[in-house]
């Protein structure tokens, strides 16, 4: 399961463009805490908070214990990350109150497992989707959603159905969405191609064989 981390969570009461700037050259994020039956509160948080707890975790959805001003906490989702389209850097953060009885939604990456049978013969398996979203309580969170591709031979998918799910952890896509398949490549048709070539001769071997004891 995923792991919750905690972050402390300042009110702001600026505004103004340019209190903003002021506020992340500070090393302070401005975010804000929305949801869970309460009014929006505007916070900042450490911008080394931000970048150390993405940096491990395995997606961007994070499970934060908001250490909030005057004592108390919020369990919060992150929902949202807003960055500068030069720079990279994260200028806003969303984040969703939620309790352990809250639904959440989010998008969890997607990780094969196992050398399929199929890459062994000579197809080439390609993975169609890297991320799925996902449907669970925050104590159920997982940190990757797994699939087990060595059952695959050449021609065959591994569908969204087929994935290794946590119990308390369910798709919003369909059974059937293909996750990765095991594509026909050169060298498997002509491995294909070569074993029937060799089975027919074979059976003509034999069909030659049959007719000259006859004879």
């Amino acid at each position: 399961m995923a792991k919750t981390h905690s972050l402390k969570a300042e009110d702001r009461k600026r505004t103004g463009s340019g209190v903003l700037k002021r506020m992340r050259r500070e090393g302070f994020i401005p975010s804000v805490v929305y949801g869970g039956g309460s009014e929006n509160r505007n916070v900042k948080v450490s911008a080394k908070g931000i970048r150390e707890m993405l940096a491990d975790s395995a997606s961007t959805n994070v499970l934060v214990d908001l250490e909030l001003d005057g004592g108390s906490s919020q369990l919060a989702f992150l929902k949202d990350l807003q960055h500068d389209p030069l720079s990279g850097q994260v200028l806003h953060v969303d984040f969703i109150a939620v309790d352990d009885k809250s639904e959440i939604t989010a998008q969890i990456p997607v990780s094969l497992v196992g050398e399929a049978v199929g890459v062994k013969l000579g197809g080439q398996l390609e993975q169609m989707i890297y991320s799925l979203e996902i449907k669970c309580l925050p104590k159920d969170l997982p940190e990757t959603i797994e699939g087990d591709a060595s059952g695959l031979n050449v021609g065959e998918v591994l569908s969204v159905g087929g994935m290794n799910w946590p119990e308390g952890v369910s798709p919003t896509l369909g059974q059937d969405v293909v996750v990765a398949l095991v594509a026909k490549t050169r060298v498997a048709l002509s491995e294909a191609a070569a074993g029937e070539e060799e089975g027919g001769a074979d059976t003509d071997a034999a069909s030659e064989g049959a007719e000259q004891s006859a004879g």
